[in-house]
């Protein structure tokens, strides 16, 4: 298993295409995504079209989650907890990473 710590500012999901590639990495199962971010916009089915993506967009969560790198591109779903408790979930489009904010991903190389 390796480790995948992300700190610098910028994108999560960029940020981890990029180390990914440079640490030859093109298939893996993302076993562990676990840190906090400064923002993220998630992606889900609408219920009622589920071929239509709903996208949802927040400001400073904590982050849990796992996923796959498959062909260097990373796919991750998470949960992020906001405050007052609330929680939401699905595919992780973006989410802002730096400053006090970072994100560590535990990778298993396939």
């Amino acid at each position: 298993m390796e480790l995948i710590s992300l700190s610098a500012r910028g994108d999560l999901i960029e940020a981890l295409t990029a180390e990914a590639e440079a640490r030859g990495i093109k298939d893996a199962a993302v076993v562990s995504v676990v840190g906090a971010v400064r923002s993220f916009t998630l992606a889900t089915m609408d219920a009622g079209k589920p071929r239509e993506t709903v996208h949802t967009s927040g400001r400073y969560a904590e982050l849990s989650g796992n996923g796959e790198i498959v062909d260097g591109a990373p796919n991750v779903h998470v949960t992020c907890g906001l405050d007052g408790g609330r929680a939401l979930s699905g595919h992780l489009e973006s989410a802002e990473i730096g400053g006090p904010f970072f994100v560590n991903v535990y990778v298993v190389r396939l």
